[in-house]
């Protein structure tokens, strides 16, 4: 196939760019900065907002997979979250407007698979009957009582990322949204990493009593979903990309700590993972926002996980992670 993958330099755009080629694939990678990737991947400049040369790259391909979007590993000030907006908003828009480009020349591709997240849907304690969220009885975010007002724009921005997806005229290009959890990689940087070293240095107890869940996914079967949805011409809309497994934060890093040899764990209050999140530079609500999502489409749709339980995900990702340092 060929497949351009807008954004496709962050983390988990390295790791599915690298999948797509290893099958064969012909990838190309749009960004905003020039960068050496891959060999086999090629890299086309973007600025994200406007149509430009880079379009053309999107005419005779088969499927366009957008990433693209400002990383959320940061502090929620008032400048940062419009920046969030509209580097989502504005990147599917763009892209939108290439694909439908394309279909008034004749050759748009078939399937556009867009990045969303599944902090779309409401903190899971706001639901009052312990029940996950899915694709059909979900409650989505926005409006439950007694969270900060960040949390409630994090929401918005989700929910106007899909907006710009579903306005695009594009009638002729199937389109789904990957409602994704967090991505789950050995790679330095992202959340496993950071995870990691807060479970290596006795950091990586409980946060605020540790019942929130935590929505994952192993960074191999985001791949696969990936593949799976591009596959399959009969699947469009919302997908959640998650583990079948969600799991309470205190449980979640007391795996991780038995899968690095059982390090200890100390407990952290609210306010302590507030000041914890400063020195960071990141924030809170990626601790403390109850996130409990199941893949249920994906499920009825025959997708089946590889990495479907987080304990044997935990030591699998450890083991990767020990083997990249020993590189």
């Amino acid at each position: 196939m060929r497949v351009v993958v807008p954004g496709g330099t962050g983390q988990v755009g390295g790791v599915l760019r690298r999948a797509l080629r290893d099958r064969g694939d012909e990838v190309t990678v749009l960004s905003r900065r020039p960068e050496r990737l891959e060999d086999g991947v090629r890299h086309v400049l973007w600025d994200g907002r406007t149509l430009g040369p880079w379009a053309a790259e999107l005419e005779g391909a088969d499927a366009v997979v957008n990433l693209a979007g400002r990383t959320v590993s940061c502090r929620y000030t008032d400048a940062n979250l419009r920046q969030m907006m509209d580097s989502r908003v504005d990147s599917t828009r763009a892209v939108g407007l290439a694909i439908a480009r394309a279909a008034r020349a004749g050759c748009a591709p078939r399937v556009w698979l867009q990045m969303s997240t599944a902090t779309i849907y409401a903190d899971s304690r706001s639901r009052g009957d312990d029940l996950p969220h899915d694709e059909v009885d979900g409650v989505l975010g926005g409006e439950e009582p007694d969270v900060p007002l960040y949390w409630e724009y994090s929401v918005r921005i989700a929910r106007r990322w899909e907006q710009a997806q579903a306005e695009a005229d594009t009638p002729t290009t199937r389109r789904v949204a990957l409602r994704t959890a967090m991505v789950m990689t050995p790679d330095r940087g992202g959340v496993f990493d950071y995870l990691s070293w807060m479970a290596r240095l006795g950091l990586g107890g409980p946060v605020a009593g540790g019942r929130q869940f935590v929505s994952w996914v192993h960074g191999e079967d985001f791949v696969r979903a990936v593949e799976f949805l591009l596959a399959r011409d009969d699947l469009d809309g919302p997908f959640i990309v998650a583990a079948p497994g969600p799991v309470p934060q205190r449980e979640l890093m007391r795996s991780l700590r038995g899968a690095w040899g059982r390090r200890p764990g100390l407990p952290a209050t609210r306010f302590m993972a507030e000041v914890g999140a400063l020195a960071l530079r990141t924030d809170t609500e990626l601790l403390l926002k109850s996130r409990r999502v199941v893949p249920r489409r994906l499920l009825e749709a025959g997708f089946t996980f590889a990495h479907p339980a987080w304990d044997a995900a935990a030591v699998d990702l450890v083991g990767q992670a020990r083997a990249l340092r020993r590189r």
